[in-house]
């Protein structure tokens, strides 16, 4: 357990019980004892860094197993990303972690629903954008992962809309910036604005300001992608 630091310790919560606390129980060993003993126990049911943290590698490594192989190639390319979206000292932490949740049975259903029921909507929007960065991590595009990510949605409780809009940000397409405001190209100009302002205010990086700084840095690049949508339409359209 040490190996991974007072990350895993620090700002963990309702993570350390029902369906994801099992999970933890099998690769941390010892500290499973403590879990059902109590001594983590946290009062409450905000979602803490920790929580996101650990709940965004279980979803991964589900992710990741999807098409029944895990390459050395593949597992470069998401610790390099999450280097970058964590910094060196916790991307090791969380790829050490992430090693051993690889080589642990994962119930999808129960773990997703879990964090459906303690995860407010943004952050759990923002853990789908998470897992569709890692999916794509290699620069390709796998139908089994991605059917993955869906069947994730479905059980956070994340819409089909939601899913393709945050899906063409990564899976470039001929519509893919109007796939990002929800909208169809047949859209008139006022839904086009109408569209952006209501994900504006759904996407913007302070509705997960409680996440620590790693995790606002990437809704402000997720937001920056709907921006950078919005701005693409406009141009086709020549708006203003």
């Amino acid at each position: 357990m040490a190996k991974y630091g007072k990350w895993i310790l620090g700002g963990l919560g309702w993570v350390l019980g029902g369906p994801i606390g099992v999970i933890l129980g099998l690769v941390l060993g010892s500290m499973f004892d403590a879990m059902q003993s109590g001594k983590y126990e946290y009062p409450g049911n905000a979602t803490q860094p920790g929580d996101f943290g650990v709940s965004l590698l279980v979803l991964s490594a589900a992710v990741m197993k999807a098409d029944e192989k895990v390459l050395k190639s593949e597992l470069e390319y998401v610790k390099a990303f999450l280097y970058r979206q964590f910094g060196p000292e916790k991307g090791e932490q969380l790829v050490l972690l992430l090693r051993d949740l690889l080589e642990s049975p994962i119930n999808l259903q129960e773990v997703s629903v879990q964090i459906r029921y303690y995860m407010d909507h943004p952050s759990r929007l923002q853990l789908v954008h998470y897992l569709f960065g890692i999916a794509l991590a290699d620069g390709q595009s796998h139908p089994r992962e991605l059917q993955v990510i869906r069947t994730i949605c479905t059980y956070l409780g994340v819409s089909e809309v939601d899913f393709q809009s945050i899906k063409a940000m990564f899976v470039k397409e001929t519509d893919s910036a109007y796939q990002i405001l929800e909208i169809s190209p047949d859209a008139s100009d006022e839904e086009v604005h109408k569209a952006y302002r209501r994900l504006a205010v759904k996407y913007h990086p302070d509705k997960v300001s409680h996440l620590g700084e790693d995790v606002q840095r990437a809704a402000k690049e997720k937001f920056q992608k709907l921006n950078q949508a919005y701005q693409d339409i406009k141009k086709q359209r020549g708006l203003k």
